[in-house]
């Protein structure tokens, strides 16, 4: 067993919602026919994107299937990552990351993965870059010895620099 700390940006909506400086623009920080983050326009470069995150710290193992393989897109190459974290259930309790009320886990798609520490100095073992980022895409809850629900498997992947299809 080689436990990790996985640092995880989780989306706030409410915050998000609200806009850049807590104001509520016309589009504040969704795009309401695509159910999105915006990008907010700046002076220089592409904008940013109008997303607002806390960020948790959770221990967690880490399964890597794939690291930046680069796949060709009609922007040009983009890195290609998959990895799968897994949490135990009471760590994510001990958090206050699963609803008392429901049982499901408070941490979910859209969060983003910002690095991998080292479980006992917490000392950055990775740092994921964003872009790309990587973002939770599905997760599955796995059922143990004794007929419990233990772990939380959260599967990782990146967001696309540009549409497919290179010809």
């Amino acid at each position: 067993m080689n436990p990790f700390l996985a640092e995880i940006a989780q989306l706030d909506t409410a915050a998000t919602a609200r806009g850049p400086n807590g104001q509520v623009p016309l589009s504040a920080g969704f795009d309401s026919d695509f159910c999105e983050t915006v990008m907010v326009p700046q002076l220089t470069g592409l904008g940013r994107d109008a997303r607002k995150e806390k960020t948790v710290v959770v221990p967690c193992q880490v399964e890597v299937a794939s690291f930046e393989a680069l796949e060709e897109v009609l922007g040009g190459a983009s890195p290609r990552s998959r990895l799968t974290l897994v949490f135990h259930f009471r760590d994510l309790e001990r958090l206050n990351l699963v609803d008392a009320r429901t049982g499901e886990p408070l941490i979910g798609q859209n969060d983003r993965l910002v690095a991998i520490r080292d479980f006992r100095t917490g000392d950055v073992v990775q740092a994921i870059r964003t872009p790309p980022g990587l973002y939770i895409t599905e997760l599955q809850p796995q059922f143990g010895l004794g007929g419990r629900r233990n772990l939380l498997l959260a599967a990782f992947g990146e967001r696309a620099l540009g549409p497919s299809g290179a010809a």
